[in-house]
Formats: C-alpha cells, sequence, structure tokens
C-alpha cells in the first residue's frame, strides 16, 4: 500500500524537485546568502530522510576529537521547546529532542544545544561558550550556514544516487548537491564487502577531485544496558523471549544482527522519532524484557520495566579511520 501511495504522489515529487533546485540556484547564484564563521564548523548530514547514521557519526567524531572544546548544535528535532536552548543538569528529552539528549548524556564534558536556527545557534555557542570546533548535526541542507567541511552520509543499499525526491522516494535535497561534501561516508555496509562492490558504489557516487569516498559498517555492542542495573551480555539472553521495539528510520541492520545471534524476539515497529503512547507501550511493556536502541531507550526510561538497549557505532577500515581521523584532528 505504501509504495503504491508513493506512485500516485509521483506529480507531488516533481513540484518538490523544482523547489528544491530553485532553492538551491539561489544560493549558487548569490540571491540568498551563506555564512561563514570564525569558529571551525563541521557539518554531517544526508540528501535523503533518516536512516544514515548521523548521531553514530557525531558519536565517532566526538571521540576523534577528545581532549578539544566540542560544541554539538542540532535542531532538536520533535522537541517541546523554542530558541536556543544549551543542554544543562536539569534538560530533558522534551526539552532537547531525543537524539541531542542522547548525546548530552553519553558525553556529559562536551555542550550540546539545540536551535532550528543555526545562524543563530552558533553566534550564541560561540558567546557563550566559544567552542574550537561546532559539529552542525543534520544541517547538510541548511545552506544559510556555509560550513568549513561536509561529511555527506549514504547508506548501503539505499544510496542516494538511486534514489528519488519525496514523497515518492526519500531525497529532501538533490543529487547534484553531494558536490559540496568534503568527504562521502557509505555507512551500514556489510561484514563481507569486496573491493569490486566499493568499485561500483564508486562509479555510482562518481565523486569529484576534492572529495573522498570511505565505507563504514554498524558496530553493535554485545552488552545490553538499562538503568540500575548490571550490564550483560546478550549471549545470556538467547532462550529469552522479548520485545523488540523501534522508531528508527532503518531498523533493518539491528534486526539482522539479533536474528544472525539466535536471539528469539517480537518486533514492534514505529517511525522514527516516534513518539510512544501510553496504549502503545501496553502492547509491549508486558514482556519479560524489552529491548531498544540507544535513541528509543531516551524516550521509553521510566515508562518500561526491564528496558534495555543496544550501543551501535561505525567502524572503519584501517586506511579509512586513520584518513578520517587525520582529516578532522586537522581542521582545529
Amino acid at each position: 500500500m505504501l509504495q503504491l501511495l508513493r506512485k500516485i504522489a509521483f506529480p507531488f515529487s516533481l513540484v518538490y524537485a523544482l523547489i528544491v533546485h530553485l532553492r538551491n540556484f539561489l544560493y549558487d547564484t548569490g540571491v540568498f546568502q551563506s555564512k561563514s564563521y570564525k569558529t571551525p564548523t563541521l557539518c554531517v548530514g544526508n540528501l535523503s530522510v533518516g536512516g544514515t547514521g548521523k548521531t553514530p557519526m557525531i558519536e565517532y567524531l566526538v571521540r576523534l576529537l577528545d581532549g578539544h572544546t566540542i560544541a554539538v548544535l542540532s535542531r532538536g528535532y520533535k522537541r517541546q521547546s523554542k530558541g536556543f536552548l544549551m543542554a544543562n543538569a536539569n534538560s530533558s528529552v522534551l526539552d532537547l529532542g531525543d537524539e541531542p539528549y542522547q548525546l548530552h548524556k553519553k558525553f556529559p564534558e562536551i555542550t550540546v544545544a539545540v536551535d532550528t536556527d543555526r545562524r543563530n545557534g552558533i553566534a550564541q555557542l560561540e558567546a557563550l561558550v566559544k567552542p574550537e570546533i561546532i559539529l552542525l548535526d543534520d544541517a547538510f541542507q541548511h545552506r544559510r550556514v556555509r560550513p568549513d567541511f561536509s561529511i555527506l552520509l549514504t547508506a548501503y543499499g539505499h544510496l542516494y544516487t538511486d534514489d528519488w525526491y519525496l514523497p515518492t522516494g526519500n531525497l529532501r535535497d538533490s543529487k547534484r548537491e553531494a558536490r559540496r561534501a568534503n568527504i562521502i561516508i557509505v555507512t551500514k555496509c556489510p561484514e563481507v564487502f569486496s573491493e569490486e562492490e566499493q568499485t561500483l558504489i564508486l562509479q555510482k557516487i562518481k565523486p569529484l577531485p576534492h572529495q573522498k569516498v570511505l565505507f563504514s559498517k554498524l558496530e553493535y555492542n554485545n552488552v545490553l544496558k538499562g538503568e540500575g542495573v548490571e550490564h550483560f551480555e546478550l549471549s545470556t539472553v538467547k532462550k529469552k523471549h522479548m520485545a523488540l521495539v523501534t522508531g528508527i528510520a532503518s531498523p533493518g541492520p539491528l534486526v539482522h544482527h539479533l536474528k544472525s545471534l539466535g536471539l528469539q524476539f517480537e518486533h514492534f515497529e514505529f517511525g522514527d522519532h516516534h513518539n510512544f503512547s501510553d496504549k502503545e507501550i501496553e502492547q509491549f511493556g508486558n514482556h519479560g524484557m524489552v529491548l531498544t536502541t540507544e535513541k528509543d531507550y531516551v524516550r521509553l526510561k521510566g515508562r518500561v520495566k526491564n528496558l534495555f538497549y543496544l550501543e551501535v557505532a561505525h567502524s572503519f577500515g584501517s586506511e579509512d579511520g586513520i584518513y578520517l581521523e587525520q582529516i578532522i584532528k586537522s581542521l582545529i
């Protein structure tokens, strides 16, 4: 049914594409102005809606920049607050949104702020924090800011080169805009990934001379984590039937990973950034164990008993990892 609706919506996708191209044309010709800043800015984003691993990539960069004064600026999608807000000890997931709140709790030593107006957010951070670098989360399409460096993410099996505009496809920006990226990272690559496959992807992406294409896979922690309990390994729960709850854009890799380990679970799948109702929680909350993603955990914590999450991180081959570390550290 969804695929049928997407096909029916094709005329709307043409209108959307026209608007996207016009907007980019106005920025390219200088009618709309992009602004640069004194503080180095590093943008992480994509051309499609969700599912490329932006938050794990921000976490990866935070770890690379350990020891520096870092600020992360996000729009705080679906938060209930307004304007510029800097995370503090009293901040909640409702104030910041799920992903910024997750970053704040995981890395309390860095500054996490939210603002739909990226220009105002950067100005506030420069005045209040004076960070050495600002990581712009999900900001590739926000052209009012001209970042010093841009990382574009695209998922293996769902490359932006094979996609089409919303609502028929998942593209929210023109494929042509990939030219603004300094690095293009193909995320969620399979464990077995041949050089021939890499070559085929490179032929699709057609990187420009100034661009480098890197490949990463998702690496799941083998330890379950939860509130007020000892952490334990996944292997110890193989015989338990649990609920898996996901409110992310692309749960496929997680589902595949858990099944490959022989885990038994009932999957309750919801849309990205889903706000869980009490009725929905009743559907899965009575299971002996509820497993979820780290992003969903911050919205379900305190509302579900026996709730656990599994951390996930990007993993690069040695050459790609070294290159990324060197180029990122050179920005400061």
